[in-house]
């Protein structure tokens, strides 16, 4: 009898031990082969490596292992020794004398261990999970597609902005005759609809150019994020020489079919500008030598002038009318001067197959006062303003993303109201309301509740305020948080109605702290004046009669928070315990 039945029959039914399985009800006889102790030993040796397998499939594994017994063996005397191994697990009490219900011999009883330790590790996943999302899912959903409240989405309908959106068609239209249209600016606050508006009419005249199969492409660049010349041209000579290469491979492949077809047929030619295959063969060559002639511009490394080359080339390949939509031109000009629009707004002189128009759109209706006058003239030709929404604009608005964002009646009546109001509080700003609108519905979710009231939209407003606040507190210069700390530290000391002089006295010590060099006080009112202008602080300019006028300062943030973005920056952090600085001076200015 092969031994390896014993130790698969010893785990299989150890298995069954655990399980609860008596197996047979019958009495078997006592073993008399010493068998048994060897295999629990080898059962013991062997739980890391056949363990696990054996409980998993014993039945097929027994099977398996078992030799077909031949004609002279005892079938009886083969099925006794399988019966008798089996007997030291089902008995109780192995042939070694081992009580496994008593616990036993620490070296045996390990064998059971083994078992009870692997058939709980293959436990199914579903039912080991503690259930950590199930309750965040139990409930029903608020969003149907939360996208649609993203300012990223382009919807296919904006309200309110007709007349604009009318205006650039008129303009571009152009562009579908193969003429180069007018440069377009436009102008208008944060959140009402330029960028949105802009990409709808681009996205139309693309789909219309290929309707009537005239060549006009649009291209889209974020000047916050490129904002330098070389990334401008470099950006967009890459993805004109991308659409070069695919027009050259779609080109080769209808020319290589042609060649095969030629060699067979040649009168297939006879529909084609082509007269012969070797004249099929030469432009075929033409175009991997142009395909081959195309290279990537780096990021870095080039020469303006290089690269302002490789995008001309690519740009002038085939005929095409190209849009070039740059969005917050206004950081561009800031960044890198006027020399980008300069050079692509006297490509058109140049260009032999192409046409290029630009439409700039920016928040600062005074950005073109610092452009050189012949670039002004030549890329202000057409000026659209878009101006801020009011509260029953915005509340259309929302209500026509709110139909696809949520679910049927997951806002109630009071929702869309209040967030227009919010937002028109912020300028007419719809991004602002979108915003509301969202995270007012993620407070919901968090909630788990079944819709979206009232008190969610006001939540939302305060989380929003307070995201604005620390992202620019964080972006803040270093001189401008160590005043901004001084003010936090004052209001901390009990000090109301804080003035200039006692913000300076403590900014010095502060500077000193970390080693900073200190501004003079005139400047440092500079600092003041420039944090009451973006909302951190409330600064009042109050008579003291005689004694002439002061600023009377105080914080418009929540000063917990502001503490805590200020104490992020790690030149600020080495400041230990600011305290003592600012109960000194007003000890000093008690005697």
């Amino acid at each position: 009898m092969n031994g390896d039945d014993t130790d698969q029959d010893t785990t299989l039914d150890s298995q069954r031990f655990v399980d609860g399985s008596d197996g047979d009800d019958e009495q078997l006889p006592p073993s008399t082969d010493e068998g048994g102790t060897q295999s629990d030993r080898a059962a013991e040796g062997q739980s890391g490596d056949r363990g696990e397998s054996a409980i998993r499939g014993s039945d097929e594994s027994t099977a398996g292992d078992r030799k077909p017994t031949d004609d002279h063996s005892d079938p009886e005397t083969a099925n006794g020794a399988d019966t008798d191994s089996a007997s030291t697990v089902r008995g109780g009490v192995g042939s070694s004398g081992v009580d496994f219900d008593s616990g036993g011999d620490d070296a045996d009883s390990s064998v059971l261990d083994d078992v009870m330790l692997d058939d709980v590790g293959s436990e199914d996943p579903e039912e080991a999970s503690q259930g950590l999302f199930d309750d965040l899912l139990a409930g029903d959903p608020i969003f149907e597609n939360k996208e649609v409240l993203r300012p990223s989405y382009t919807p296919r309908k904006l309200p309110h902005r007709e007349e604009q959106i009318n205006n650039m068609a008129t303009i571009l239209v152009t562009a579908l005759r193969g003429d180069s249209p007018s440069n377009i600016l436009i102008y208008g606050k944060t959140g009402t609809g330029k960028t949105a508006s802009a990409k709808f009419v681009s996205t139309e005249l693309e789909s219309t150019s290929q309707k009537y199969e005239v060549p006009c492409e649009v291209e889209y660049i974020n000047c916050e994020v490129t904002d330098t010349q070389y990334r401008v041209l470099a950006q967009l000579a890459n993805k004109f020489v991308e659409k070069n290469e695919a027009v050259i491979d779609e080109e080769l492949d209808d020319l290589e079919s042609l060649r095969e077809r030629a060699r067979e047929n040649p009168t297939v030619l006879a529909e084609t500008e082509y007269d012969s295959v070797a004249a099929v063969e030469d432009r075929i060559e033409q175009l991997e030598d142009d395909r081959e002639s195309f290279e990537q511009v780096p990021m870095t490394g080039w020469p303006t002038d290089r690269v302002y080359s490789t995008f001309f080339d690519a740009v002038d390949y085939h005929e095409r009318v190209v849009v070039i939509m740059l969005d917050e031109i206004d950081k561009l000009v800031e960044k890198s001067g006027d020399d980008t629009l300069y050079n692509l707004s006297r490509m058109n002189s140049e260009l032999e197959r192409s046409r290029v128009s630009i439409m700039g759109i920016s928040n600062d209706l005074k950005f073109t006062d610092f452009l050189d006058p012949r670039v002004k003239s030549s890329l202000g030709e057409e000026e659209i303003v878009f101006p801020p929404y009011d509260a029953n604009q915005l509340r259309d608005i929302l209500e026509h993303r709110a139909e696809v964002a949520f679910e049927g009646d997951a806002l109630t009546d009071d929702v869309i109201p209040l967030c227009a109001a919010f937002a028109a509080q912020e300028h007419g700003d719809a991004r602002r309301a979108l915003d509301l609108l969202r995270t007012a519905g993620e407070l919901a979710e968090r909630d788990q509740t079944d819709d979206v009231d009232e008190d969610h939209v006001r939540k939302a407003q305060e989380k929003i305020e307070l995201d604005r606040v620390v992202e620019v507190v964080r972006t803040l210069p270093t001189q401008s948080k160590l005043v901004l700390f001084a003010i936090i530290m004052l209001e901390k000391n009990g000090v109301h109605n804080i003035n200039t002089g006692e913000v300076y006295n403590v900014y010095q010590r502060l500077c000193e702290e970390i080693d900073v060099d200190t501004l003079t006080q005139r400047r440092v009112t500079d600092l003041i004046s420039e944090l009451d202008m973006l909302g951190i602080v409330n600064a009042v300019v109050v008579s003291k009669g005689r004694y002439g006028r002061t600023k009377e300062i105080s914080l418009s943030v929540p000063i917990d928070e502001t503490e805590a973005v200020l104490l992020s920056d790690s030149r600020l952090s080495d400041i230990e315990d600011t305290q003592p600085f600012v109960q000194t001076r007003f000890d000093n200015d008690s005697n």
